[in-house]
Order: C-alpha cells, then structure tokens, then sequence
C-alpha cells in the first residue's frame, strides 16, 4: 500500500507515492535518480549516504521516505548553484580530499553541516564531525584539509555577501 508523501528535494517541490518500507536512500536514488547519495553499508556505518534533512546532516539508509514528508532535503547535487561547485566541493576537489569517491558525496554533506555549526572549526573538531563517515582509501589528512579549507571559503563567501547587502 503506497503513501503520498511531499518534500522539497534540492529546492524543487516533490510529490510521490512509496511503499512505507523504502528508505530515504533508495526514494533519493530509484525515484528520483538522484545517485550522488550511495549506499555503502545499509547499517548506517559508513556515512556515505549522508544528506542534509532540514539542514541537519543525517544518514539516509536509516531513514524512511515517510519520516520526511513535508521536510527539505539537499543532496550533493542540491549543493552546487549554477554549475558552480559548493565551496565545501572545490575544497575536496582542490586539496585532494578524494581517491576513488565513493565517500565523498557523504563526507562533502556532513562536512558543510558541520561548517555550518562550528564558525572556527579546528582540526581535532573535524575529525570528530567526520567520526561517523568511513573512507577506505585515505589516511584522512587530505580530507581533514579539505575540510577546514571549504569552511573558511564558505565563511568568507558569507562575509562577502553580508558585506555587499
């Protein structure tokens, strides 16, 4: 029996129908072909699932489509404005905060909600943000890197516009 469930994805107004059983990722993924969000572990381990619902990161594999009727989600490609990357992306891009990429979507989300909360993050405040998402292939410094380096872009970024208004 399907719900009607309505949530704003990436800024667009959604409406659709899903079977109480779907996780958040797999409606993000199978109907909405939304595929930046990856499914890693099913056990909400890894992190690389993570999208921002009503501005908290959280892990969709452990989440019901349903929970988030009438709730704004952001996924990586809700992060990028006008085919520019979200500063917390260029800073990845940038510091080599990458290998194969399979974390990175779920590590750029909880990085920029961790921005977000935290003005003056520091590095031992990153590595504690990140705790929850997994990478197979780095030693986290490049990412710890990349981190701090898209926080201070994304704030000056902010300043700029403040100071313009």
């Amino acid at each position: 029996m399907a719900i009607s469930i309505r949530l704003t994805v990436n800024g667009q107004p959604v409406t659709a129908e899903v079977e109480p059983h779907t996780l958040l990722v797999q409606f993000l993924r199978e109907q909405l072909r939304l595929t930046g969000t990856h499914v890693g572990c099913d056990t909400a381990q890894c992190g690389a699932c993570t999208v921002h619902l009503d501005g908290r990161a959280i892990k969709s594999c452990n989440r019901l489509a349903v929970q988030c009727d009438g709730a704004s989600v952001t996924t990586i490609e809700g992060l990028a404005h006008h085919g520019e990357l979200h500063p917390m992306q260029a800073a990845f891009r940038d510091c080599h905060g990458l290998q194969c990429g399979f974390c990175t979507p779920g590590m750029v989300m909880s990085a920029t909600a961790l921005a977000a909360g935290h003005p003056d993050l520091t590095e031992a405040d990153v590595r504690a943000g990140l705790d929850g998402n997994l990478c197979r292939c780095t030693g986290y410094h490049n990412i710890v890197k990349a981190v701090l380096a898209g926080a201070a872009e994304t704030r000056a970024c902010a300043n700029a516009t403040a100071a313009h208004a």
